[in-house]
């Protein structure tokens, strides 16, 4: 990408998008658009043509999607499904129609099998079942993966995809029901020691392992693999360490301070049992994380100290 070309940012409000866009800005990127959801629908077919016909884009960070936690991803399965392949199929659909440059696009680690060899290869995708409590979710993810694959191989286009591990930062959906794990605790933590609550609730039972990457880390390997990789097949971005939910309580409870106890609910789902992701061909392509888990729960857990 030069500074000065025509990049849009999907999603630039959600938590991975504000950080590509931040990553964009401090990196000297001049011509950066972006829409709310209220200027842009981007499940409405015509609206997105429009877009792409009216502006001459080079090049797209697909950032945009409906994402939450196992609760809203088994509460709202037909939203998931729906809403995300309508958005992927609108932006790559007419980004090669209007002649992007480049799209990259946003997967999930929940597209790999529940149960698979660790840590995870990118070619295990679709090798076995997947994880009942997020399959509308994943199979809308796959999707897009294969629809950059099919567009790529069938009209010649640089469409490629990376597929994070579990996020957290600034910007995340600190809902109490509908956010991801890191939001929800960070949430539950700051609470309970801002109201002196005696005991916090913690769906399964702690042993779930997992790994957790700052979307600070993951805007730095978008904007690397979009300047220098052009291949079809999917990119784990990950940090190569794992933690089990316990283990991350346990941080979160020293990093906020709270003085209660912690009551893992095992009646409720752990989610897949293990999860980590092998990040050799990220570490080949020439990228790495940099950001440690304490280090990010610090400066995060500051940053909302104020805001429940």
């Amino acid at each position: 990408m030069l500074k000065t070309s025509k990049i849009y940012v999907a999603g630039h409000n959600g938590l991975v998008g504000s950080a590509v866009l931040r990553r964009l800005t401090a990196d000297g990127y001049t011509n950066v658009v972006f829409k709310s959801s209220k200027e842009l629908d981007l499940t409405n077919q015509r609206d997105v043509e429009t877009f792409f016909e009216q502006n001459d884009i080079d090049y797209v960070f697909l950032c945009a999607a409906k994402v939450g936690g196992i609760l809203a991803n088994m509460k709202y399965r037909a939203d998931f499904i729906h809403v995300n392949l309508m958005i992927q199929c609108n932006v790559i659909h007419y980004a090669f129609k209007f002649k992007v440059k480049k799209l990259l696009f946003l997967g999930s680690n929940c597209i790999y099998p529940k149960i698979c060899e660790m840590p995870i290869k990118e070619e295990y995708l679709l090798s076995g079942h997947l994880e009942p409590s997020n399959i509308s979710y994943a199979v809308a993810k796959i999707a897009g993966i294969e629809m950059c694959k099919a567009y790529n191989d069938q009209h010649g286009c640089k469409f490629i995809s990376l597929m994070p591990i579990n996020l957290y930062g600034p910007n995340d959906n600190y809902h109490p029901e509908n956010s991801h794990v890191i939001a929800s605790l960070i949430r539950k933590f700051i609470e309970g020691q801002k109201y002196n609550k005696p005991v916090i609730e913690v769906w399964g039972d702690g042993s779930a392992q997992r790994e957790f990457l700052h979307s600070d880390d993951l805007a730095s390997a978008c904007i690397h693999f979009m300047n220098t990789y052009d291949g079809s097949e999917h990119v784990n971005i990950a940090t190569g360490e794992e933690y089990s939910i316990r283990e991350l309580t346990n941080i979160l409870k020293e990093t906020v301070g709270y003085q209660g106890e912690i009551a893992f609910t095992s009646i409720q789902p752990n989610g897949t049992p293990r999860k980590i992701l092998d990040t050799s061909k990220a570490t080949l392509l020439g990228w790495k994380p940099s950001i440690k888990l304490a280090d990010g729960l610090k400066q995060i857990c500051e940053n909302m100290k104020n805001e429940f």
